[in-house]
């Protein structure tokens, strides 16, 4: 089969919504996808783009999908790349596209001067975990992700 990594493109934003669908079942998470295409065109695609994506194609089929941010470090003074989706169909596990999107992204992060690529993973996911050692990530056991979503965030943010 031939692997192809692309910049997603306006046209691919259904493809990157179906396969972000099919990340949140694999995680069991699918109730909390609210994102439609248009959230997909505006956010990634639009007049200020707040995140980028690749799209793994094995013989011009979508495959897989990573999306990423820039974040900051203030130890470091220096931007990062933050991966917050990495995503490969379950058929096409185990040929090296997870793999290829990594070095892929890592690639964007070298040649823009980031200090850090980093990312999160469910602790349940052994395998990704394996995956992510296996290509010299270092998971880290001292940090936890915070979160304020929907009402508790309307609080929050309320004058």
């Amino acid at each position: 089969m031939s692997l192809q990594i692309e910049s997603a493109r306006l046209e691919d934003s259904a493809v990157i919504l179906q396969l972000v669908r099919a990340l949140a079942t694999f995680e069991r998470l699918e109730h909390l996808v609210v994102a439609d295409e248009a959230d997909v065109r505006r956010e990634l695609f639009g007049e200020r783009p707040l995140a980028e994506a690749l799209i793994a194609r094995e013989d011009g089929a979508a495959v897989g999908f990573a999306l990423f941010i820039h974040n900051f470090s203030t130890f470091l003074g220096r931007r990062g790349l933050y991966l917050e989706d990495l995503f490969v169909v379950p058929p096409a596990r185990g040929r090296g596209c997870g793999k290829a999107l990594m070095r892929a992204v890592a690639q964007r992060a070298v040649a823009r001067g980031c200090a850090r690529f980093e990312w999160s993973v469910l602790d349940w996911n052994r395998s990704a975990i394996d995956f992510y050692r296996a290509i010299g990530a270092d998971v880290l056991p001292d940090w936890r992700i915070c979160r304020v979503t929907g009402p508790a965030l309307a609080r929050l943010g309320a004058a």
